[in-house]
C-alpha cells in the first residue's frame, strides 16, 4: 500500500522530500545561530548536499515528463549518496577519533586561501572539530542523523526511479 503512493503521486513525494530538506536545513541553522554550535567543514559539505537534494527534488516535483521524473529521482540517489558518504565519514571520525586532532581552518577559509583542487581533499580530512560531538538526540550525533536522513532520501529516490521506469 505504501509503495502505491509512489506510483500515484510521485510529484507529491518529491515535494515532501524537498520540504523535509528545507526543514533539516532550518534546524541546522537553528542549532548554529540559536544554540551556538559551529559547523565543521564536513557539516558544511553536508548542508550543501542537502541544498542540492532540495533543489533537485523541488525541480523534479514540477517536471511534467516521466523521463525528467526518472532522471531527477536518479539525481536524488546520487546526491544523497554523496551526502551519506560525508556523514558516514564524519560519524567514523567521531567514533574513532584520530590520535592527533588539530583544529583546521573553516570551509570558507580553505576555499579563499587554497585552490579548489587542494581545498576539497582538506575538507574531507576532517579536523578536530569534525570529531567533536556537541549535540545528540536519542544517542545519535548530528552526523549520525544526517547519514540516516540521506539514506532515507536516497531510498525514496531509488524507489521513485525504479517504479517510474517500470511504469513506462
Amino acid at each position: 500500500m505504501f509503495l502505491t503512493y509512489f506510483d500515484a503521486m510521485p510529484r507529491r513525494v518529491l515535494a515532501l522530500v524537498s520540504l523535509a530538506c528545507v526543514a533539516l536545513l532550518a534546524f541546522g541553522l537553528y542549532l548554529q545561530h540559536v544554540v551556538g554550535l559551529e559547523p565543521c567543514p564536513m557539516c558544511i559539505v553536508q548542508r550543501y548536499a542537502l541544498v542540492l537534494v532540495a533543489v533537485v527534488a523541488g525541480i523534479t516535483a514540477v517536471a511534467k515528463s516521466r523521463g525528467l521524473l526518472i532522471t531527477g529521482s536518479g539525481g536524488l540517489v546520487l546526491l544523497s549518496g554523496f551526502g551519506a558518504f560525508v556523514a558516514a565519514r564524519q560519524s567514523f571520525l567521531q567514533w574513532y577519533p584520530p590520535e592527533i586532532a588539530s583544529c583546521g581552518r573553516d570551509f570558507y577559509g580553505m576555499i579563499e586561501t587554497f585552490p579548489l583542487k587542494r581545498a576539497i581533499p582538506m575538507i574531507f580530512k576532517g579536523s578536530g572539530d569534525c570529531t567533536k560531538i556537541d549535540w545528540t538526540f536519542l544517542g545519535l550525533s548530528i552526523a549520525n542523523w544526517s547519514f540516516l536522513c540521506f539514506v532515507a532520501i536516497g531510498l525514496v529516490g531509488l524507489v521513485l526511479a525504479v517504479r517510474q521506469a517500470r511504469a513506462r
